[in-house]
């Protein structure tokens, strides 16, 4: 904790002790400490959920072609969001070398299936690999090479438990779009890269992937058949529920 953050609780904490004050007369007390976690502590945290040697092999093939793959930490809260949803299909924009497509599917439901859509037929060769490595049964993953944009349209109304988009920033509002027509009611939709390395929330930065992602939280934030959240993990994870709406 950093000295000033110390001092603020320390403050405030006394405040609360003294005669008259609501703890003084048995109410609970609430101490407020303004302070970021230290590096130490979000890595603890991304790393609470371990990767085996399938995931590692996986990111080491994304290092070779040159791909980001989600993070730990964002990897485990996609597996964590297929399961409690019982995810049976789901769509992912940009397939990379399999990281989280191996993570979701450790997830899902035994026979869910997962639809992956990527511009690169080199990575969705690497995905394959890494998806036998790991035990999936080829008829569980549906890779489909080519522009999400063309592919996703193509896919059924209303039909897919969960969206994961980690394709071209730049598209991410149109992604927002195609999932809210795939998805059913109760549905989950996650966006990865949702901070952009810490560009999102400075608002002096202007460039045009900031700036589309930056657009896409307010829009997600204020959506009326959306119920969101914006994690802290990886880069940022910004997931939404699509809530029942009538006509929805």
């Amino acid at each position: 904790m950093a000295d000033g953050a110390r001092e603020t609780a320390t403050t405030v904490e006394s405040a609360a002790d003294a005669p008259g004050s609501p703890t003084a007369r048995g109410t609970t007390r609430e101490a407020i400490i303004a302070t970021g976690l230290k590096p130490a502590s979000w890595n603890y945290a991304e790393e609470f959920v371990s990767e085996d040697d399938v995931l590692r092999n996986a990111r080491a093939r994304a290092t070779e072609v040159g791909v980001a793959p989600i993070g730990c930490g964002g990897g485990a809260a996609l597996r964590f969001l297929a399961a409690v949803t019982e995810a049976r299909a789901v769509v992912e924009i940009g397939t990379g070398t399999g990281v989280s497509g191996v993570w979701m599917m450790r997830g899902m439901r035994p026979d869910g299936v997962l639809t992956t859509v990527d511009t690169e037929a080199e990575h969705q060769r690497l995905a394959k690999e890494a998806f036998t490595e790991a035990g999936i049964p080829s008829q569980r993953v549906r890779l489909i090479p080519g522009a999400a944009l063309d592919v996703l349209p193509r896919l059924t109304d209303g039909h897919y438990d969960m969206v994961f988009a980690d394709g071209d920033k730049r598209e991410y509002s149109a992604y927002l779009d195609e999932a809210m027509r795939l998805l059913r009611p109760g549905g989950i939709v996650a966006f990865d890269n949702a901070l952009w390395h810490d560009r999102v929330a400075d608002p002096a930065q202007r460039d045009e992937e900031t700036v589309a992602i930056r657009e896409l939280v307010r829009t997600v934030g204020e959506h009326e058949s959306l119920l969101p959240v914006l994690l802290p993990v990886g880069d940022g994870l910004l997931v939404a529920k699509k809530v029942w709406t009538p006509g929805s």
